[in-house]
C-alpha cells in the first residue's frame, strides 16, 4: 500500500476515534446538550478534509457536506434549548432545514462545475 493511502487510513481511524470519544462523552454526560455532539462532528469531518487538503491528500465532499449539515443541525438543536426562541422550532423544522442546506450544497456544487466546464457539456 502506498504512502497516500497509509496517511489517509491513519486519518480516517483517527477521526472515528474522536468521533467515538465525541459520542461517547455527549451520550454519558446528560447536561451535555446533544447539539454539542452534532458541531463536535461537523467540526471533525471538516477538519480531516482540512488535514488531507494539508498533506496533498484529496478531500472528501461527503465529509465537507455532512459536517456543514452537523454543524447547522448542532446549531439549531443548541438554539433551541439555549436561547429559548420565540417560536417552536420542532424536529420537523430542523430536518426540513436541514434539507434545503443539502439541496442548495448540491445545486450550488452543480452549477459551479457546470460553470467550469460550459454548460453544453452537461448532457
Amino acid at each position: 500500500m502506498n504512502d497516500l493511502k497509509k496517511l489517509n487510513r491513519h486519518y480516517e481511524a483517527v477521526a472515528w476515534g474522536l468521533l467515538s470519544i465525541i459520542w461517547g462523552i455527549t451520550i454519558l454526560f446528560d447536561f451535555i446538550p446533544f447539539g454539542v455532539g452534532l458541531v463536535g462532528t461537523g467540526l471533525l469531518l471538516l477538519g480531516v478534509n482540512v488535514v488531507r487538503s494539508l498533506n496533498g491528500l484529496s478531500t472528501k465532499g461527503d465529509n465537507t457536506v455532512f459536517g456543514i449539515l452537523a454543524i447547522v443541525w448542532g446549531g439549531l438543536e443548541l438554539a433551541r434549548s439555549i436561547l429559548h426562541l420565540p417560536f417552536v422550532l420542532s424536529d420537523w423544522a430542523i430536518f426540513a432545514i436541514l434539507l434545503i442546506l443539502l439541496g442548495m450544497i448540491l445545486l450550488t456544487g452543480e452549477l459551479f462545475r457546470a460553470r467550469k466546464t460550459g454548460f453544453g457539456d452537461l448532457h
